[in-house]
């Protein structure tokens, strides 16, 4: 019986190995397939090269060493049998062999690396974070660049984080807590072109120490340590706010809905109406966030990653997702003609204290959803001066259609697409 049985697992696997390596070679056979000619039309109407995309297997995959790792770096390696290459352009950042991953290393599942793209890093790095600094990442999902603005913050300053969808905003609240790196983070769900709440350090300077002791002692109906279980009063509160919604003919403006937070990030101590305190608009100006990052929702043409599934999904479900006539004027009319993402950009400017700075970035290379962003958000923004990144020019990237701007693609920088813009809000 138990040599049948053993027969029986070793034919299984035998099984196993054969479907891996059919699996393997229909891969390798789509991945040989011509690009669908609409996508190569769709890219000559937006001045793009096809051999960005043939290349593609060229172009490494990323990780980041958590800061504090960095001696255990040779153990991640002879654990993963792979020699990471060290990023010189970027701290902290190592390329990989395009086709390796990292999910079932034991160095991911202890915190000590996270995937993220180069690119995406070079973004974050932008910023020029320094510690101390109150920042605001409007599209905060899945949840890598938020953590590597935490990992910039230190042990002062905050991160607020903001998402339209809770299911993909509840993965950077495991990311935070997987790489211990929510101590300092508040996480919303929001419209990031409607949100409008100002960082903690507004509240914090106007409540004495004594006051807030007692709060958290259970004196007064405040915030505590967070905990995922919410209290009785508040999952109350959130079950009549959904039945008021319910009976109204025309649906409130709800607040932000908070799904996590810090013991440091400012909210432990205040009661609701502190947090949400709303402010004049005039106000943004001097007691705003330091930095803002607007990554953007866009047609995602410029992730090469994202494009390559479609080998294996299909090209036919490529026209539908990307190249659909309506999917791509519904995204040009959303960011250009009836703004949605120029709104998202233009509330991430409003939000910011004089003096700060925003990137805007998008996994896109069409100069819809790039330059023409760019410029008229310029023309309606008197008060905002597009800045040189001086970190650039040690980056293999290339300069946009607008100065100043930046575009990385496979071919020029070895990581996937994005297009990169600073601004400088100046005094009014």
């Amino acid at each position: 019986m138990r040599l049948d049985c053993l027969k029986f697992y070793g034919l299984i696997c035998s099984f196993g190995v054969l479907i891996d390596l059919i699996v393997q070679m229909e891969v390798e056979a789509m991945k040989k397939m011509p690009l669908p000619e609409a996508f190569i039309d769709f890219l000559n109407k937006n001045g793009l090269d096809s051999s960005i995309y043939t290349a593609s297997d060229s172009t490494p995959r990323y990780i980041r060493l958590k800061p504090g790792c960095e001696a255990d770096i040779d153990e991640i390696e002879a654990e993963m049998k792979c020699n990471f290459e060290k990023v010189d352009w970027l701290p902290n950042f190592y390329s990989l062999p395009s086709h390796f991953q990292i999910a079932s290393s034991k160095a991911y599942q202890e915190g000590k690396i996270y995937g993220i793209d180069a690119a995406s890093g070079a973004a974050v790095s932008a910023l020029d974070i320094k510690s101390g600094d109150h920042v605001l990442d409007l599209c905060a999902a899945p949840g890598a660049k938020l953590c590597m603005i935490s990992d910039h913050l230190g042990s002062s300053g905050s991160v607020t984080g903001v998402d339209v969808a809770k299911h993909r905003l509840a993965a950077c609240r495991t990311m935070l807590q997987k790489y211990a790196l929510g101590d300092r983070c508040r996480l919303f769900v929001a419209d990031g072109t409607a949100f409008s709440l100002i960082p903690i350090r507004v509240h914090s300077d106007s409540k004495s120490s004594l006051k807030r002791e007692a709060a958290i002692e259970g004196k007064l109906d405040v915030y505590k340590e967070w905990t995922s279980r919410r209290p009785w009063k508040e999952r109350k509160r959130a079950i009549r706010a959904r039945e008021n919604e319910k009976s109204l003919l025309i649906p409130s403006i709800q607040d932000p809905e908070l799904i996590f937070y810090g013991q440091h990030s400012g909210v432990v101590g205040l009661n609701r109406t502190e947090l949400y305190k709303s402010v004049h608009c005039g106000e943004f100006s001097h007691c705003g966030y330091d930095k803002v990052l607007v990554d953007a929702e866009c047609t995602h043409d410029g992730s090469i990653r994202h494009i390559q599934k479609y080998e294996q999904w299909g090209w036919t479900s490529l026209q539908s997702r990307v190249l659909n006539a309506e999917r791509t004027d519904e995204l040009t009319t959303l960011q250009v003609t009836n703004p949605s993402i120029l709104r998202l950009l233009t509330n991430g400017f409003k939000l910011l204290k004089v003096g700060g700075f925003v990137i805007y970035s998008t996994c896109s290379l069409t100069v819809a959803q790039n330059e023409e962003v760019v410029e008229k958000f310029l023309l309606e923004n008197p008060y905002a001066e597009l800045l040189e990144i001086d970190a650039a020019n040690k980056w293999p990237c290339k300069s946009g259609r607008i100065p100043k701007t930046l575009r990385f693609d496979p071919l020029s920088s070895q990581t996937s697409g994005l297009f990169v813009a600073k601004f400088k809000k100046l005094a009014i």
